[in-house]
């Protein structure tokens, strides 16, 4: 293969990946909007028609639920390849719904206007970190690693505070420490989402995948960022 050859082919390459990145961007965004609108539904149901407070006085139901979360997200990540584009969105839908059922407790918590009032904070924060991942040409690569440690520091400082310091303080911090990080996190997902869309050799099977992965992984940089900021502003409770 000639030099020309090579080059006209890497161009088409790239024409058509310019070509399918804003579609399937859509389809990214649009499967993390449905997954938030299912989790809101699902948490304002159980709290409405007091489920949580039989999930909550049930030790072994709450925690199975939580290792439901777990194994979903981990089932997901681990197994994507593997798994068909219909079962793995299946199983995004019923993460979603697990979610909403452990979610409920804000609105047992925080005032309804409170929670709203966050969530438009929220929304109009991601959108803009989105926007900067999108138009940020500094590879971003090298910081996945740092933003995961930091993840797993606010986990770590979490629960030291919550069963050891008991500090209003120490909770404040770690809240602005969680707000900053899942910006930054959600900057870094736009960009590597972008990336490996680019890079795909685009069946729509490999696409699909992409953007179900990142809708995920967008999904849980929202919901982290909206607590966090939650816990922050959350106003008067109930």
């Amino acid at each position: 293969m000639t030099e020309e050859r090579l080059y006209e082919l890497i161009q088409e390459k790239e024409r058509r990946a310019s070509l399918a990145l804003p579609k399937t961007m859509r389809k990214v965004y649009l499967w993390m909007t449905l997954a938030l609108c299912i989790t809101g539904f699902t948490a304002w149901i159980v709290a409405d028609t007091g489920i949580w407070y039989t999930i909550a006085s049930n030790r072994l139901l709450f925690w199975g639920i939580i290792i439901a979360e777990l194994g979903l997200v981990f089932g997901i990540s681990a197994g994507i390849n593997k798994l068909s584009v219909p079962v793995a969105t299946l199983l995004f839908a019923i993460y979603s719904v697990v979610n909403g059922l452990t979610m409920a407790s804000i609105f047992l918590v925080y005032d309804v206007r409170s929670i709203a009032a966050v969530f438009f904070i929220t929304a109009g924060m991601f959108a803009v970190m989105g926007i900067i991942g999108a138009v940020l040409k500094v590879d971003l690569s090298k910081m996945g690693t740092v933003l995961i440690m930091g993840v797993v520091g606010l986990i770590i400082a979490s629960m030291v505070n919550m069963f050891f310091i008991k500090s209003g303080m120490m909770d404040l911090i770690v809240s602005w420490l969680g707000v900053i990080i899942f910006a930054g996190l959600t900057i870094y997902d736009t960009q590597r989402i972008k990336r490996m869309l680019m890079d795909a050799e685009y069946p729509e099977d490999v696409t699909q995948k992409i953007a179900l992965m990142g809708a995920l992984s967008l999904y849980l940089d929202f919901i982290n960022m909206f607590l966090y900021l939650l816990r922050i502003f959350g106003g008067n409770r109930n």
